[in-house]
């Protein structure tokens, strides 16, 4: 995407992540934000010289620029870089881009290449479009948490933000695809992506079930509602995850297990008698995996083709040759927050020609500004002006 001038008014996550994956394919992206700092900076813990873990993660590879939007420099300012943008992302309450005299109407008048994506809660049209939400509110909307934990237990939400990064991940296909588009057609066009849609799909699976049979899904903790066995047992000095369930693979489990009676129970037969008789499945092997320790389990199984893995912690995922051979790994140096350790770009180094060459730390609040002002054509008296209007702590 190099070449292509992407506009971010976007806050906290669902639109910085999408900004952030645009960036790392090579995006000029500029962060623009109230002179306070956008709320993700406010997001704690953990703190890293007093700054926000998490928004360093969702905002490398950007330039910035801090004004204020209900000014009319501000507003003035917007509206030039918007003019010699590519795209907009933006993920306000539906309203207030119109209420700032910067919705996608007005704007794209100057502008009718423009791909302007809106991200919200429940999306631009819903009833609740007015409503705020986060992503655990998200994950409650959607159903999916009502499908986590296991079966008589409080409701659980997955830990990472799931529905926050998805959002942000559907937006930024969805822009790539408008812009092709937008180069062929030479109009844009307005995207409304809601994190509540993207939390439907995550479960594209599960809904589909439902929609065939009419049941809820129970709550199977790390079991799938399709397959078994496919979970995760103890063993004797942790947990493995186990997928035996395609006929070569159950009957080698067996054989590895010298449990020949488990192959010839007919309860376990088939994949779907196995799924019916799922916890006499579960008692029978769970015995068997506790009379080793899980690395004895991995060789085993690896050497019969069994697929498997065990339940690894954060400090063992970031340690393991796996890791390290991804390319995911990635260390950024920001001012102040020092040198600082991050997933990085999605394919790797091997891909490297896709985006960036090299990934730069999120920038400090309107760290871009001067440089960013000159390219839409401000000379250096209005910079100064504008500059001293929104000056921030933070800026360099």
């Amino acid at each position: 995407m190099r070449g292509v001038r992407v506009i971010d008014f976007s806050h906290v996550l669902a639109g910085p992540v999408a900004t952030m994956m645009l960036a790392d394919l090579g995006a000029d992206v500029i962060k623009v934000e109230a002179p306070q700092g956008e709320m993700g900076r406010r997001l704690g813990p953990p703190w890293i010289n007093g700054v926000s873990a998490i928004h360093l993660s969702v905002n490398r590879n950007k330039r910035g620029i801090a004004m204020d939007l209900k000014s009319p420099s501000g507003r003035e300012a917007a509206l030039r870089l918007i003019r010699g943008a590519h795209v907009v992302v933006e993920n306000f309450r539906p309203g207030v881009m119109r209420q700032l005299g910067l919705d996608y109407e007005t704007v794209s008048a100057a502008n009718p290449g423009l791909v302007y994506c809106s991200i919200s809660a429940y999306g631009q049209t819903s009833p609740f479009r007015t409503r705020p939400g986060v992503d655990g509110i998200m994950q409650a909307a959607s159903g999916l948490m009502s499908t986590m934990g296991t079966d008589g237990g409080d409701p659980v939400k997955v830990a990472a933000p799931v529905a926050d990064m998805a959002g942000g991940y559907f937006a930024a296909i969805s822009i790539l695809a408008a812009y092709i588009a937008a180069r062929q057609s030479g109009q844009g066009e307005r995207l409304d992506i809601s994190l509540y849609n993207a939390a439907i799909m995550l479960q594209q699976t599960n809904y589909a079930s439902y929609f065939a049979a009419g049941m809820d899904p129970r709550k199977m903790g790390s079991a799938a509602p399709y397959a078994a066995p496919n979970e995760a047992y103890p063993t004797r000095d942790g947990w493995i995850m186990v997928a035996a369930y395609q006929p070569d693979r159950w009957r080698a489990l067996c054989a590895l297990l010298d449990a020949p009676g488990l192959e010839q129970d007919p309860r376990f037969a088939t994949n779907e008698s196995r799924v019916a008789h799922r916890s006499d499945l579960r008692q029978a092997l769970a015995a068997r995996f506790l009379t080793r320790d899980t690395a004895q389990w991995q060789r085993l199984l690896l050497e019969a083709d069994i697929l498997c893995a065990p339940i690894a912690r954060y400090g063992e995922v970031v340690a393991s040759d796996e890791y390290a051979a991804s390319g995911i790994d990635s260390m950024v140096t920001h001012p102040v927050a020092g040198v600082v350790r991050l997933p990085g770009f999605v394919p790797g180094p091997a891909h490297a020609n896709l985006g960036t060459a090299r990934d730069r730390a999120a920038p400090l609040i309107g760290e871009h500004a001067a440089e960013i002002l000159r390219e839409i054509g401000y000379d250096e008296a209005d910079i100064a002006a504008f500059d001293t209007a929104f000056r921030t702590a933070e800026a360099p």
